[in-house]
């Protein structure tokens, strides 16, 4: 079982919670599940960077980190430092959430098969 695929799923359905609901049969669950994980936004944001910045050379890390980042730009402003710069970024990316959210959970899935 490969966790940061996993977690690359996860964090890609939660960036994407307001688009799921348009897939055809079987959207509204995902959407709800995603509202959902959606609860859990910060720790799974957390996790994401964790498992990220583990392995930087492979492209489900490289997401991870771009969407940890893009899930915690709610507490980024709180690190000391650098929080505000994190913020920034953070805050840039999310111009692109749809599309950071697309290409995370497809390279998750991918990870997976």
């Amino acid at each position: 079982m490969d966790i940061p695929s996993i977690v690359a799923i996860l964090a890609g359905l939660i960036l994407l919670t307001g688009l799921l609901g348009v897939i055809p049969a079987f959207g509204k669950h995902l959407e709800k599940f995603a509202k959902w994980l959606g609860s859990f936004q910060a720790v799974i944001g957390i996790i994401a960077i964790v498992f990220g910045l583990l392995n930087l050379w492979s492209m489900v890390s490289i997401m991870l980190v771009i969407a940890g980042l893009v899930l915690l730009m709610g507490i980024l402003e709180a690190i000391p430092g650098i929080g505000k710069d994190l913020h920034r970024l953070a805050k840039w990316l999310g111009g692109f959430q749809t599309l950071i959210g697309i290409i995370t959970l497809a390279v998750g899935i991918w990870g997976l098969l």
